[in-house]
């Protein structure tokens, strides 16, 4: 489930908040979904326990999750009024790396083919077309 690489020069907690949020936009963790406790998934990633507990604090920092004292961290529901202002930055970053992509030479097919990529990674692959 988590492919960790101990030689990349990314940390390892950013490689595993990286994984984790992959795994929740692809809802293989649900909504309220409790997710593995930090010594289960030290212990099996062979990885310092404080490693786990950073990557958990920097993606409930970012909304991913939230943590329930005693009971273990859980996966933040989706609440449209908590997300205006991430969906807003987003697309003001969106708009600058089309522009850039545009400049450097990629047309607008190309632009809609990764925007269906990407809807497909989302949906898991399934075609709605």
């Amino acid at each position: 489930m988590f492919d960790l690489d101990i030689r990349s020069r990314k940390p390892i907690y950013e490689q595993l908040v990286d994984k984790l949020k992959e795994l929740i936009i692809h809802e293989v963790f649900k909504a309220d979904q409790k997710l593995p406790s930090v010594r289960l998934l030290a212990k099996e990633l062979t990885i310092n326990p404080n490693t786990i507990q950073k990557a958990y604090r920097e993606l409930e920092h970012q909304n991913y999750i939230y943590s329930v004292p005693g009971k273990g961290s859980f996966v933040t529901p989706q609440v449209d009024t908590l997300n205006n202002e991430k969906v807003k930055k987003m697309k003001e970053e969106l708009v600058k790396l089309l522009a850039e992509a545009m400049y450097l030479g990629m047309d607008k097919d190309e632009i809609l083919s990764l925007i269906s990529q990407a809807e497909k990674a989302v949906k898991g692959g399934s075609d709605s077309d």
